[in-house]
């Protein structure tokens, strides 16, 4: 997903000189045949060539060694086999009682940067707060992985290697602005930060909302609010939709009658359990009732993830955009709900 005082500088050093070539556990192979410190020099020309200079290449790369347990995490994750588990249970885990409360009490502490906020993007401070309790519990828990060394274990293992070496090299491009390195601490993965932002998102997108000059998204509420604010900006929300509402759909309702036609360019399995696009004044036609206000003009997609006889959605093109954020429908569905219930 939305992811500083300068160091002393150094004199050019050769960066075979910096990584020496450090044993490998014996359950880590070397993937593509290639030693993980023969890679970081790899990477390091490559980062050369983007402008990024040594102090930051030497400061960042060297001493690292692969991360056993950062590979372990990312073999494990779920693969596409199956049909999806039901959403109830995991609405219940992540929009319970407890994170509505603490949402409500930040949406009451941060009220004044969340109206600068929300007047400057046009992004409802309830969807922001969800993102910020989903993601981090408020800034509780950011994770405390080396972001550098788990980007660069995932960068050799090659498994997805295009994308995390181009987050690498985006992790150098922020030390070389400035960003201290002893707060590049993160999730395997490495995303960080209250918002969990991946570096390429950082530099992108995160921006400065108090006015100190930097874009602290660490450690300041209104960098990480502005921040989320100006990701969902760029991701298309449009301004006075909600991202959905619950529907009363009819007893015997074909759903299937209405499946999309479309093919998404990304996210496929994620979107396919979509309906076909209609407005909601189309959706009242066929008997499906929004529960809450919304447009009868507004294009909306009906989504029961549980099936017949329970919960069923009209989801609007705001939910897509929290759908860029993390492409899951888990995700997407729990963080609009928790909006609703933080702006209750």
């Amino acid at each position: 997903m939305k992811p500083a005082s300068k160091s002393p500088s150094l004199k050019c050093l050769f960066l075979v000189a910096a990584l020496a070539v450090w044993p490998l556990p014996a359950a880590l192979a070397q993937p593509q045949g290639e030693s993980f410190s023969g890679y970081l020099q790899t990477v390091a020309a490559k980062a050369r060539r983007e402008g990024i200079s040594e102090t930051a290449i030497t400061r960042t790369l060297s001493g690292l060694t692969p991360n056993q347990r950062v590979i372990e995490l990312d073999s494990a994750q779920p693969g596409s086999q199956g049909g999806p588990p039901p959403m109830a249970p995991y609405i219940a885990r992540h929009v319970g009682p407890s994170i509505v409360s603490r949402g409500r009490g930040r949406h009451a502490e941060l009220s004044g940067v969340i109206r600068k906020v929300e007047a400057r993007y046009g992004v409802p401070g309830p969807v922001l707060l969800a993102i910020w309790g989903h993601e981090t519990n408020y800034g509780s828990y950011v994770g405390d992985f080396d972001l550098a060394r788990s980007l660069a274990t995932l960068a050799w293992e090659g498994r997805r290697r295009d994308l995390f070496e181009g987050e690498l090299i985006a992790l150098l491009k922020m030390v070389d602005r400035g960003v201290p390195s002893y707060k590049l601490k993160g999730s395997w993965a490495g995303a960080f930060g209250y918002p969990q932002f991946l570096p390429s998102v950082y530099l992108r997108l995160a921006v400065d909302g108090d006015g100190d000059g930097h874009a602290d998204i660490f450690s300041s509420p209104s960098d990480t609010l502005a921040s989320i604010a100006n990701y969902f900006r760029d991701a298309g929300w449009r301004q006075g939709q909600p991202w959905g509402v619950r529907a009363s759909v009819p007893s015997g309702f074909n759903v299937g009658a209405y499946s999309t036609r479309l093919t998404a360019p990304r996210c496929e399995r994620v979107h396919e359990r979509h309906s076909r696009w209609k407005s909601v004044s189309e959706w009242r036609a066929l008997g499906v009732a929004p529960m809450a206000p919304i447009g009868g003009d507004v294009l909306a997609s009906l989504f029961q993830p549980d099936g017949p006889g329970t919960p069923a959605y009209l989801l609007t093109g705001n939910y897509r955009v929290i759908l860029q954020y993390n492409c899951s429908n888990y995700y997407a569905l729990s963080v609009g709900l928790l909006a609703d219930e933080i702006a209750r």
